[in-house]
């Protein structure tokens, strides 16, 4: 069964500590060819114990997805959750190693209650055009990264908020 792998990152851990993490994340992917997706998530100390800890920068998560492209290069997929970064450090992430931006957040809860300021939804078209203004083509898929065919399938129910668009974007 495919599976997801995160690690997070900026709270207590050594850079040295973070590079074993990935090193072993890498062997355990050659060994069992079991994940689908890398998740770099970033520690946001607001509203914890270790709210003395500066939250992790731009740039800091910017080198966290590049290390992680580089050191996981048998990972077909590495995402910038958006929701975490922000969509515009997501956006650059696409040109440092990600290759998704997991646009079917509709609501989040973990990040926003430890302090996280971005948006708890951004509206598919939003998403599409922060990945086509990267350079990148965006890509409906399901959960195991297959394409959606939308013209194939039949019409869904009306949802119960007019605004809200479930999607996920692999670019």
């Amino acid at each position: 069964m495919a599976q997801y792998c995160a690690a997070l990152y900026g709270h207590v851990e050594t850079e040295e500590e973070r590079v074993d993490h990935l090193v072993k994340l890498r062997e355990l992917q050659d060994e069992t060819h079991g994940f689908v997706a890398f998740i770099p998530l970033a520690f946001h100390p607001d509203n914890t114990a270790l709210s003395h800890i500066p939250k992790p920068t731009g740039y800091a998560d910017l080198r966290n997805i590049a290390v992680s492209r580089l050191l996981l290069d048998n990972f077909e997929h590495i995402k910038a959750y958006w929701i975490m970064l922000s969509p515009s450090i997501a956006q650059i992430a696409l040109r440092f190693g990600a290759n998704d931006l997991d646009g079917t957040v509709v609501e989040e809860k973990i990040y926003h209650d430890a302090g996280a300021k971005t948006s708890e939804f951004t509206p598919r078209n939003e998403l599409e055009r922060l990945i086509r203004a990267a350079g990148r083509v965006p890509v409906e898929r399901d959960t195991l990264y297959h394409p959606v065919d939308r013209s194939k399938m039949p019409p869904l129910p009306p949802p119960t908020r007019p605004d809200l668009v479930s999607l996920t974007l692999n670019v």
